[in-house]
């Protein structure tokens, strides 16, 4: 078969390497005569598999044992919600940064649960750049302050994390363990896992254990962190199977090297796709050079009129999955941490190729 690159955007692709494991321990996990997808999340074996995940998680990240690892569901959109319900503790507002789409969904979640403070946005520009800290306006009676690390749709990321005196809130899901973390900045992190962690199914959260406790009056027990983390993410059934292949991925990502290899192979492909697009004015990305994510990369076509042609050819050529969201048009190449040099290098080998006969 000829070498396919998917670079959706979530669902995304995994190593090659962890779905050829899975293949091999789909009938029988370790000689247990079970597959994973079949087990109960209470026996040994399964224990065994998620204490094993969190162990891998917290040495990669460097977790300190002061904060909670979470394994739940309904996606990172839970969270718009359970974030508020969790974090306000007494209090009745919130500070959120407006940097795309998903920012905007957090803010009117929380807009249920609080008065929201949008304390800087970058809708004056289409979401094309990250608000510099200096010109947020912060609330200081604010329970805490949320962000969104890496906007997928638009394709701007933080390169910096931010400096503030309450609990620091990231949405985290597109970029999580694509490079080193200080995991002490922040009170609490949340990413689903489809995108850079693992298959949908899982929602991840990293809790300060000082915040847990004292949820919003009403707030259902599934969306309390305290439960979860009381009961090791065990209170209910677990998503067992995306745990699983979580595990795997977390292995593969401590045989690469770790998350600073992680970091210098995901500059690589970037610098390859941005320096490109940089050195043409058949395809453009609009996203300011310091703000631009090394996850998702969108861009244009000088001619949009060449948009259908490009992705059948595209397609043709083993690159799939490169059409832009349905909110912003062109294209988008996301490029997580399982997508090797060689897929970026393919995708501006072709990309030339198109520019050359349709310039």
């Amino acid at each position: 078969m000829e070498q396919i690159y998917n670079f959706s955007a979530g669902p995304a692709v995994l190593p090659k390497e962890v779905l050829q494991q899975a293949r091999d321990e789909m009938l029988d996990w370790h000689g247990s005569g079970m597959s994973v997808m079949e087990m109960s999340h209470r026996g040994k074996e399964f224990m065994a598999i998620a204490a094993q995940t969190e162990n891998d998680l917290r040495e990669l990240a460097g977790i300190p044992q002061n904060y909670k690892v979470l394994f739940l569901q309904g996606g990172a959109s839970s969270q718009f919600a359970m974030v508020p319900m969790n974090l306000l503790r007494g209090k009745t507002s919130a500070d959120y940064i407006n940097t795309g789409q998903w920012s905007t969904k957090a803010i009117e979640e929380a807009s249920r649960y609080c008065s929201v403070n949008v304390a800087a946005s970058s809708a004056d520009a289409n979401f094309t750049y990250v608000p510099p800290q200096s010109g947020w306006h912060l609330n200081s009676d604010a329970a805490y302050v949320h962000y969104t690390s890496n906007e997928t749709i638009g394709g701007v990321e933080f390169q910096w994390v931010p400096q503030v005196d309450v609990p620091l809130v990231v949405d985290m899901s597109s970029d999580i363990l694509s490079r080193p973390l200080d995991i002490t900045r922040f009170g609490l992190i949340y990413a689903g896992a489809q995108k850079n962690l693992g298959p949908a199914g899982l929602t991840l959260v990293i809790v300060r254990e000082d915040l847990l406790g004292k949820p919003l009056p009403g707030t259902p027990t599934l969306y309390d962190y305290q439960i979860h983390a009381q009961n090791d993410s065990m209170y209910n059934t677990p998503p067992t199977y995306a745990m699983y292949i979580t595990g795997l991925v977390l292995a593969w990502l401590k045989k690469q090297g770790g998350l600073a290899a992680m970091e210098k192979i995901n500059i690589a492909k970037a610098d390859l796709l941005y320096n490109y697009l940089d050195s043409t004015d058949f395809y453009h990305c609009p996203v300011a050079k310091a703000d631009r994510s090394r996850m998702n990369v969108p861009f244009t076509l000088k001619d949009s009129a060449l948009d259908g042609e490009f992705l059948k050819q595209a397609q043709h050529n083993g690159l799939l999955q490169l059409k832009g969201h349905r909110s912003v048009g062109g294209m988008r190449a996301s490029i997580y941490n399982a997508m090797p040099l060689e897929g970026v290098a393919k995708l501006v080998a072709f990309m030339k190729e198109f520019a050359s006969h349709h310039a």
